[in-house]
């Protein structure tokens, strides 16, 4: 008998309807007169400024129902119940026609999305394989190939609805393709411990 064992996986987590559709209409109203600012890379991406969950009602809401997933999400990738913090949190507004270009968030250590609509397919969010860090030089990817999880470089979300929670570690590759649908709203945010500790070689976070 053969057995093909995955080591080293990645976790990312989705929190299903974590958002009320009574919490998703007032985020959602409220968003609407806040101001925003144009991507740099999509002029039909828009972003709330980066602020911390004790700005608003809304954020430290959001950021009281995140929390405890984020440190359920935080002893996964460190093995220890740990005192998490949100640090940040902003919106993103993807009109139709727009996209999110590839990239990681810094200064972080866990990353979530709530999701205040339901994105079209072709706006799922996509997590990217690091490059240049544990795969083959020279890939075998062409029509004929058969991709799976072992050899893939790249893979989509399945479908999300309003009030579901995405969280990943903040390290990984992700973006967001062509918006082939209508608006796509959604708040993110950066979470970081209180500290780590490597075998007496510790660091503390604020």
């Amino acid at each position: 008998m053969s057995q093909v064992i995955g080591l080293f996986p990645t976790p990312v987590m989705r929190v299903e309807k974590l958002l009320s559709s009574e919490l998703i209409a007032t985020v959602t109203a409220e968003i609407q007169t806040s101001q925003k600012i144009a991507n740099a890379y999509s002029d039909r991406l828009s972003h709330t400024p980066v602020a911390g969950v004790e700005t608003s009602d809304v954020f430290a809401t959001l950021g009281q129902l995140a929390l405890p997933k984020v440190v359920e999400f935080g002893e996964i990738l460190f093995g220890e119940t740990l005192q998490w913090q949100i640090k940040e949190i902003w919106v993103n507004v993807l009109e139709p026609g727009g996209r999110q270009a590839i990239h990681t968030h810094a200064n972080s250590f866990i990353s979530g999305v709530f999701y205040l609509t339901r994105p079209h397919a072709s706006a799922n969010i996509v997590f990217h394989r690091s490059l240049g860090g544990n795969s083959f030089i020279f890939s075998n990817h062409h029509p004929n190939a058969r991709i799976n999880q072992f050899n893939g470089g790249k893979w989509a979300m399945p479908d999300t609805t309003p009030g579901d929670l995405v969280m990943f570690p903040s390290y990984l590759l992700h973006e967001v393709p062509t918006n082939h649908g209508e608006q796509r709203i959604s708040i993110a945010f950066n979470a970081i411990p209180d500290r780590l500790d490597n075998f007496g070689y510790a660091i503390r976070f604020s």
